[in-house]
């Protein structure tokens, strides 16, 4: 309880002591005995209603305070697996100015607890589904692939030095051995197959002119072909052709500096993005609103 209402209710106990013990001294001067109980009864009774309503504000606020906690742990813990909660974290940090300026009445605080309530539950469901799907996903890991998420995307990066030899889109031995292993784990998960997947193909910034890609946009896109014939095809990868499709982003979408051997070897890749469904992305909208 804050300076204002504690004085407030401190106020309203003098005058009522006050008023008690002017009864009895008046008692006897016309008032009868069960009136000055009366009066009594009726002191005593807001008296306990004050120590129950500050009993009820301070477990209120430890729990606004619990709430606040959890959610602010939760967004940092999905900020760390790379989800963008950015809006949503600007939202908090503006309920807690809004808070500050409350007169933290009993009403108030368990409004800002609902909601804070609310607000928990929503990220501890977000990051419930994409540990679950990471965890299907964990097998993949174990083969050395980088399982992260990206743009709120589950991604599977796939080297793209062992999937292709230079400028070429044919793919390399080593290539056919890990998509078979990766289309066997999809295959051997219902929930995994049941999935909508995109083949992303990417280069480095290194210029490719004339040839039959023409520029990197057409040797990602070739690539990123090859790649879902493999994992469509019915004697090799043998995924569902309707969850499958493939785009090429050409060198527009990096994930290190192209200025760098190292850089522009990680840049070289081809990713299989786990597409969200309606409901997921649905889920991820609503609660930057």
């Amino acid at each position: 309880m804050n300076l204002r209402n504690r004085t407030h209710w401190m106020n309203a106990l003098v005058t009522l002591t006050a008023a008690a013990v002017a009864l009895v001294v008046v008692g006897g001067c016309g008032y009868s005995e069960e009136e000055w109980q009366a009066q009594l009864d009726k002191y005593n009774r807001l008296v306990a209603q004050s120590q129950a309503t500050e009993s009820k504000l301070a477990q209120v606020s430890g729990d606004l305070e619990a709430a606040q906690g959890r959610a602010a742990a939760l967004a940092t813990d999905l900020e760390s697996m790379g989800i963008d909660l950015g809006k949503l974290n600007a939202d908090l940090a503006t309920r807690n100015t809004e808070l500050s300026k409350l007169s933290t009445t009993l009403e108030e605080r368990e409004k800002a607890l609902a909601e804070y309530k609310r607000r928990a539950a929503q990220l501890e469901r977000i990051k419930q589904r994409f540990e679950r799907l990471r965890k299907k996903l964990q097998e993949l890991t174990n083969l050395g692939l980088e399982v992260k998420i990206r743009n709120n995307r589950m991604i599977i990066s796939l080297p793209g030095d062992v999937l292709f030899s230079s400028g070429r889109d044919k793919l390399k031995k080593e290539g056919d051995d890990i998509l078979g292993k990766v289309a066997a784990i999809i295959n051997g998960d219902a929930s995994l197959r049941s999935r909508q997947y995109q083949v992303a193909g990417h280069t480095d910034n290194k210029p490719l002119r004339g040839g039959v890609f023409y520029d990197n946009w057409g040797l990602s896109l070739m690539r990123a072909r090859q790649v879902l014939l493999y994992l469509i095809s019915p004697d090799k990868g043998a995924l569902p052709v309707s969850r499958w499709s493939a785009a090429g982003f050409g060198d527009n979408d990096p994930i290190a500096d192209n200025e760098t051997p190292e850089g522009r070897q990680k840049n070289r890749r081809c990713e299989l993005i786990v597409v969200p469904s309606a409901e997921e992305m649905l889920d991820l909208k609503s609660i930057a609103q």
